[in-house]
């Protein structure tokens, strides 16, 4: 992912937002045409992201280099693109670091399954999370992402306790 693709502080009243126009696969493009999107972000994101942007440009300065714009957001130590490998690398180093106890059985597609799941939890709609991770249709979503985290399923029960909810009988 590159700086030019991450607008913290768009203007005209537009939200943050990063365009997911590459991937880490083997050809650096997106599943398919489809999938590039431009996704708002959390003003929390922005806010780490312009820390991030900070810190590289003080490194930069430090090293006696001038700081790319047009650079990678996250490169590997030696300034490279990550590969799916450097991703999944770190990521356990992440996990291990936060105290899992098997970072290895963990992957990042992992965080995609969550970020599904959370959003159903909370009420998105999945026509609206198929849009945002990318999906054509729904049923992919669906299917293989959102994992139920309610053990019970309640909805159903609520709405009759208040249909047939009388003065206190």
């Amino acid at each position: 992912m590159l700086w030019t693709h991450v607008h913290t502080a768009p203007e005209d009243g537009v939200m943050p937002h990063i365009d997911v126009w590459r991937s880490v696969r083997r050809n650096d493009e997106t599943k398919t045409r489809r999938s590039r999107r431009s996704l708002a972000m959390p003003r929390q994101v922005a806010d780490v992201l312009d820390a991030h942007r900070g810190r590289q440009k003080a490194e930069c300065r430090a090293a006696g280099k001038l700081w790319n714009p047009d650079g990678l957001l996250f490169p590997t130590t030696e300034g490279e693109r990550r590969t799916a490998l450097n991703v999944r690398r770190n990521f356990r180093l992440l996990l291990k670091a936060a105290g899992f106890e098997t970072p290895n059985d963990w992957t990042p597609r992992e965080l995609r399954t969550s970020f599904v799941s959370l959003l159903s939890d909370h009420g998105l709609p999945i026509e609206s999370i198929a849009r945002v991770v990318g999906h054509s249709t729904s049923s992919t979503t669906e299917k293989v992402y959102r994992k139920q985290l309610r053990p019970v399923i309640s909805e159903g029960a609520e709405v009759m306790d208040e249909i047939f909810r009388t003065g206190g009988d």
